[in-house]
């Protein structure tokens, strides 16, 4: 009787050591099993920070590029208004200092002429602002009777400052040889060639 229980003892502790060895290593299993979940939840949310931070990186390097390269360009088409608004500024003072010369009666004759021969224009209407036209008179008559040019009127208009317009066969045709529309004339023919140079500068 004594063995027996003795033997019942025995097999008591042996199956209780190997339910708790086995339960054990069921929690060790457990154990593991959720620290794998743990480490590859913790690796995907790094490499999601990671990605994120890369794109938002490259977001803002790409912000950056276009921020630069817009103020290139804005700096770029400031710059040539500045040139083109000097270059008008210039070429205002170049036809002033034309027009304030004694060459204005010379060329107003030569036109005269070219109006008369070239385009067979009988009457012809000279206007330039009253000053202009008070320093030169003498000099275009003279010069037109010189050349044997008849039929020309010279008027006085003073709502422009310096040159001079033509009206040919009683305002049948008009053109434009003051100040402001020479200089405009010559900013237009000269900014497209000063722009190209720009950009070959570029």
């Amino acid at each position: 009787m004594e063995i027996q229980l003795q033997e019942l003892i025995e097999q008591i502790k042996k199956d209780g050591v190997e339910a708790a060895e086995s339960q054990a290593e069921a929690i060790l299993t457990a154990a593991k099993d959720e620290a794998q979940k743990i480490i590859s939840a913790a690796k995907a949310e790094a490499e999601k920070l990671i990605a994120d931070a890369k794109a938002e990186n490259e977001k803002t390097v790409k912000s950056g590029e276009d921020a630069l390269r817009q103020a290139g360009r804005n700096l770029l088409i400031s710059f040539r208004e500045s040139v083109t608004k000097e270059l008008k500024a210039i070429l205002g003072e170049s036809v002033s200092s034309v027009y304030s010369s004694d060459a204005l009666a010379g060329l107003i004759v030569n036109l005269v002429e070219g109006f008369k021969n070239n385009a067979g224009a009988e009457d012809i209407t000279v206007v330039l602002n009253s000053e202009d036209l008070k320093k030169i008179e003498d000099t275009v008559l003279s010069g037109l009777k010189a050349k044997m040019l008849s039929g020309v009127t010279l008027k006085a208009n003073d709502n422009f400052d310096g040159g001079f317009r033509i009206a040919v066969n009683d305002g049948g045709a008009y053109y434009d040889y003051s100040k402001d529309a020479v200089t405009d004339m010559l900013s237009n023919y000269l900014s497209p060639k000063i722009a190209a140079l720009m950009k070959e500068a570029e």
